[in-house]
């Protein structure tokens, strides 16, 4: 039976005595009484608990003790002890052992559903690639699926068609978005003997591969073995308090036993007597308070986190968060907007976009994207061009007005004559890391036009807040390092590895680990094996279904200042859990001595009663706890507004 099955078990059998704990105090009274408790407690304890029982039981053969076995000693005590006092007309406590039960099933749910999340990423990672593609064979195209694609088939690639499997272009030629591979936004130009990739998307043209890499030898599938094993090499959150029940277990079952044997035989009370006090040690240390202490701070900070705009998905970052050493972010889509952006317009704004925009409306390149899109917010209006003329490798030239016009590199312009004032703003923007493009009329250059994917506004700000917490900032991309550094500089990285492949990305997430934790963060399928080897992955919300499935913290909003909220919020949920367990055990600690009975002879008491008040009560501290979790503040002081 699954856990989410007992929890509602447990909970549907436990809500009558509920009720009675509410309403007993305004004469409402259960039907049947204890034997009702008895047997709605019965089940709770055969259908519900009966799994930790048989683990605490396997584990006590092994001479080992866990959260199961604080589990399975608080409820059958509680359990058993009950019966016993219900047949010599003494007050009982079902409840306890139905509670506890329920509550710590409460916490495993929400364990198992995180966990759950996880796995998604691989099943996400394998729909990427394409179900079939057309084969050449014996002369005939024959669509096959891709499960029949044998190295050395020859595969023809129509436009917007994704690519199926590795390989190399025998003939034609296109534009291919490789942005899930390489994380580089602008589509790629591909020729005969340039290589492709299985599960990226082909541009505007029609080309054929050679097959050389297939089935699990396929860089996705590659990428799908590495996010596979870095989810298998998690921690457990659980594992501080099956540490802290490992001690506390034996701890407790030593005190009550000696509590019965001291009342019993060394002051001579009656076995009734020093069974209560025995009893109410067990009963004050129940895990009630214990199954809260997780469940309830990450409901809290999750949900907080979650009107953040920040999605906080597992215990497990929580944890490691708290000795995060460096942030490593990749560059596209995730520092930068993602999109080619027009930066700069060297000559007559109006003039150079407006021409740059008529021809480039007929170009499929995709820097004419961004150009078109800079000429329209500026409002400007592109004209009509004739004798349109892409020359491949340069640029591309028209006819406007009856002149002709023409943008593109300096390939382009043979005798055509650039003032020096130009070629000095031409190296400029070149040592900037931006692509630069002619603009001309007739037989000179009028302006010039620097393309870049530009920082996001709020970058800057991000990395500050960071840094200023002592985090280290790296930047780590498939992009070129004169751009990286570039935009590094920009919004104050402090250390760029670029022409990084992904296969690669985890390997440097693993090498940036030998100093310490580290949170990654990233927006792109070529991300999600990074995402998930570091001890902290961050997907970006505006990134790819694996890249969110793959990280342990997702950023709604897309903002970039929300990585130190995220950290910030992180660590401060795990320490509420960490305070949490102090509460679940000091009324035990503190409660225990009297429990036992030690100050008895001075008229101070605590029988099971009142053991299991003190128990409540612990259980409220640690609610109210995690409450005022909605009450932190996260606010970066270096953040600028």
């Amino acid at each position: 039976m699954t856990i989410t099955k007992r929890f509602w078990i447990s909970l549907i059998f436990s809500l009558p005595m509920l009720a009675e704990m509410i309403l007993k105090p305004f004469g409402w009274m259960m039907p049947g009484g204890e034997w009702t408790m008895f047997a709605l407690t019965t089940v709770v304890m055969v259908v519900a608990a009966g799994p930790f029982i048989r683990s605490a039981w396997a584990s006590f053969k092994k001479h080992h003790s866990n959260m199961d076995t604080l589990v399975a000693i608080g409820t059958m005590t509680a359990y058993l002890y009950s019966i016993y006092a219900m047949a010599t007309n003494q007050p009982v406590f079902f409840e306890s052992a139905a509670f506890v039960t329920t509550f710590v099933l409460l916490g495993q749910v929400f364990e198992e559903r995180m966990r759950n999340n996880a796995s998604n990423a691989v099943e996400k990672l394998v729909n990427l690639q394409a179900k079939d593609a057309e084969v050449i064979r014996d002369g005939k195209v024959v669509k096959v699926p891709i499960s029949e694609i044998v190295v050395g088939d020859i595969i023809k690639v129509r436009p917007g068609e994704k690519i199926a499997v590795d390989g190399q272009i025998v003939s034609g030629a296109s534009t291919i978005d490789e942005s899930m591979i390489t994380g580089e936004s602008m589509p790629v130009e591909k020729k005969v003997g340039d290589s492709v990739v299985g599960a990226t998307v082909n541009g505007t043209g029609t080309f054929t591969f050679k097959a050389n890499k297939v089935g699990n030898e396929t860089m996705l599938s590659q990428i799908v073995e590495l996010v596979k094993k870095a989810q298998n090499s998690h921690a457990p959150i659980q594992g501080l308090t099956d540490k802290v029940s490992a001690i506390f277990v034996p701890l407790v079952l030593i005190i009550a036993i000696l509590t019965f044997l001291i009342w019993y035989v060394f002051i001579g009370a009656s076995v009734a007597s020093s069974l209560i006090f025995a009893v109410s040690v067990v009963v004050i240390a129940c895990p009630c308070a214990l199954g809260l202490a997780t469940p309830t701070a990450l409901m809290v900070g999750t949900g907080r986190s979650a009107r953040m705009g920040i999605l906080i998905k597992n215990g497990e970052v929580l944890e490691a968060v708290n000795d995060v050493k460096t942030v490593i972010f990749d560059k596209t889509g995730t520092i930068t907007v993602g999109k080619p952006q027009v930066t700069d317009v060297i000559g007559d704004s109006a003039q150079v976009l407006g021409i740059a925009a008529s021809l480039e409306q007929s170009s499929e390149h995709p820097l004419a994207t961004a150009i078109i899109n800079k000429a329209k917010d500026s409002k400007l209006t592109i004209e009509p061009s004739q004798d349109f003329k892409a020359i491949e490798g340069k640029g591309v030239q028209a006819v406007i007005d009856g002149q002709t016009a023409f943008v593109g590199n300096d390939k382009l312009l043979n005798d055509v004559s650039v003032s020096d004032e130009l070629k000095t703003q031409m190296a400029t923007l070149q040592q900037e890391a931006k692509t630069v493009v002619f603009v001309g009329e007739g037989q000179r250059v009028i302006g010039l036009i620097a393309i870049q994917d530009a920082p996001k506004p709020t970058s800057k700000d991000a990395i500050s807040a960071l840094k200023s917490q002592g985090l280290k900032t790296v930047m780590l991309t498939g992009d070129n390092q004169a751009v990286s550094q570039a935009i590094a500089d920009q919004v104050g990285i402090d250390q760029v590895v670029a022409d990084v492949l992904p296969a690669d990305k985890a390997d440097q997430v693993k090498k940036f680990q030998a100093s310490g934790k580290v949170a990654f963060v990233g927006d792109g399928i070529n991300d999600a094996p990074a995402l998930s080897t570091a001890d902290v992955g961050i997907a970006m919300g505006s990134g790819t279904d694996i890249a969110i499935e793959s990280g342990g913290i997702v950023l709604v909003k897309n903002d970039l200042r929300d990585v130190y909220k995220a950290l910030e919020l992180s660590k401060k949920t795990f320490n509420r859990i960490k305070l949490n367990l102090f509460w679940a055990f000091i009324y035990n600690v503190l409660g225990i001595p009297v429990a036992a009975g030690i100050f008895y002879f001075i008229g101070l008491t605590l029988s099971p009663e009142l053991a299991g008040l003190a128990m409540a009560l612990s259980s409220l501290s640690v609610v109210t706890s995690s409450v005022l979790l909605n009450r932190t503040k996260i606010t970066p002081s270096a953040q600028v507004a």
